[in-house]
């Protein structure tokens, strides 16, 4: 800290903070500021630099103050000696910061004092009740906290939607909100249908959706929408289901919301590089004949296979097994052929689920009735609820391949395919049939159908 003359007033800042200014008209800051500049013109200090933290909590060290920490940074510059807050629970609930600025005072000779008269780090007897404030603050913090997370539990426990940020597609109370609905079963459709995060993206963007925020939509949005259990109508805690229903009505089914979990935990989209968007119909798609490896794209738009050198002409090959997969769709006994899963053991697991749940509902009234203790209950509860997530896999492996059955189920099959995006198309391909390229005759400019053997699927 710099050296001052004793005739030169001493230089004060003032720290305003609130926790939550719900209607932004900084009022609650400003009669703070109104205090504190009483104290320092009372006291024949001047005003050197005013730090404002509107709407920013303080109780949570993790939580970024950008007023406060340029305070902390200007005084270890030197730039005041005098600190002057409303309170000090304004100016922090966290003991191990409090500290900091009863070093500042003990140490450097920092004056801090509230407004309020209750705290004067000048002295032993305000340091004493300061500590003693800090450390009441922290422990109300702690129990608000505990009242809330048991609130939360009940109301998952109860099957509530949990309180907070109004979840798109659904208003506070649960119900639904049409238009953000749409939305919502709008990119769940596009992804069950093989489209990419980044595919969706461009989807939303074509039509004009815009987010609630009104900023881009991006991946990371989306996915956050696709991993919400409360789209399946399952009650969440901590962000996590826990084998619940929901009172509020889901907008996709279970089975799906089970599905989609299982692609996006695929290993194969946490290492791509580049993610899981293609760019080319049949890279990692179409099979090299040879040696049975999927064949990737090439510079001049070739498909190739490193291994065996083998080399094919992407505008030779793509419109071949187009033109194989749009005769399939064009069949009107496809649908027939593709009905995927046992109608009994489909029936079987969804009685199992019925019965998990049952099951977890009476552990829950056992408890509540004092029949089992809280060990019990936890073990109880985890076993039911991991039975349950392991009915749920087993049953998503009977869902329709929802890829197709999306196109099968349009007016005209073929033309639902052709307008579909890149991604989309690609899961029907792979739906419908399988794909091995065979070397060309050499020296040859003409394609040879017999080089490319396509094989139907699902018969």
């Amino acid at each position: 800290m710099s050296t001052r003359g004793h005739a030169e007033p001493i230089r004060a800042a003032v720290y305003l903070r609130i926790s939550l200014d719900r209607a932004g008209d900084h009022l609650a800051v400003d009669r703070q500021r109104e205090d504190c500049l009483r104290i320092i013109a009372e006291r024949g200090w001047t005003l050197a630099e005013e730090y404002v933290d509107n709407s920013v909590s303080a109780s949570d060290r993790t939580k970024d103050r950008p007023g406060y920490n340029r305070m902390v940074d200007d005084f270890h510059a030197g730039r005041f000696e005098a600190l002057v807050c409303y309170d000090l629970d304004r100016l922090t609930r966290q003991p191990r910061q409090l500290e900091d600025w009863v070093d500042a005072a003990e140490e450097r000779g920092l004056k801090l004092v509230t407004a309020n008269g209750e705290a004067d780090l000048a002295t032993d007897a305000g340091r004493l009740f300061a500590r003693i404030k800090a450390a009441v603050a922290r422990a109300e913090v702690e129990r608000k906290s505990a009242r809330q997370a048991r609130a939360a539990r009940q109301r998952s426990e109860k099957g509530r939607p949990p309180l907070g940020v109004r979840l798109t597609g659904y208003t506070t109370a649960g119900d639904i909100v049409p238009d953000e609905a749409d939305v919502v079963r709008l990119i769940f459709d596009r992804f069950t249908r093989g489209d990419s995060l980044h595919g969706i993206v461009g989807a939303l963007e074509d039509k004009g959706i815009a987010t609630r925020s009104g900023r881009p939509w991006n991946p990371s949005s989306v996915r956050t929408i696709l991993t919400n259990p409360r789209y399946a109508g399952l009650a969440v805690y901590q962000g996590k289901p826990t084998g619940q229903r929901g009172d509020w009505p889901a907008l996709v089914s279970e089975d799906v919301w089970s599905m989609i979990q299982s692609r996006l935990a695929d290993p194969r989209r946490k290492t791509a590089k580049t993610g899981t968007e293609r760019r080319h119909l049949g890279s990692g798609l179409f099979l090299c004949g040879q040696c049975g490896h999927p064949v990737t794209a090439w510079t001049g738009d070739r498909y190739r296979c490193r291994p065996c050198r083998l080399s094919r002409t992407q505008a030779h090959v793509d419109p071949y097994v187009l033109a194989f997969v749009r005769e399939r769709l064009a069949d009107p006994r496809l649908a027939a052929q593709m009905i995927q899963g046992d109608a009994a053991e489909v029936d079987e697991l969804a009685r199992r689920a019925d019965d998990l749940r049952a099951r977890l509902a009476t552990i829950e009234a056992d408890y509540d009735a004092g029949l089992i203790d809280g060990r019990r209950y936890a073990a109880a509860t985890e076993r039911a609820a991991e039975e349950l997530r392991q009915v749920g896999a087993e049953r998503s492996r009977h869902v329709g391949n929802s890829a197709i059955a999306g196109t099968l189920l349009a007016p005209d099959p073929v033309a639902s395919f052709d307008a579909e995006s890149l991604m989309v198309r690609r899961a029907v391909v792979d739906a419908l049939v399988s794909v091995r390229l065979l070397r060309g005759q050499r020296g040859s400019r003409a394609f040879d159908p017999e080089s490319v053997i396509v094989e139907p699927k699902g018969v």
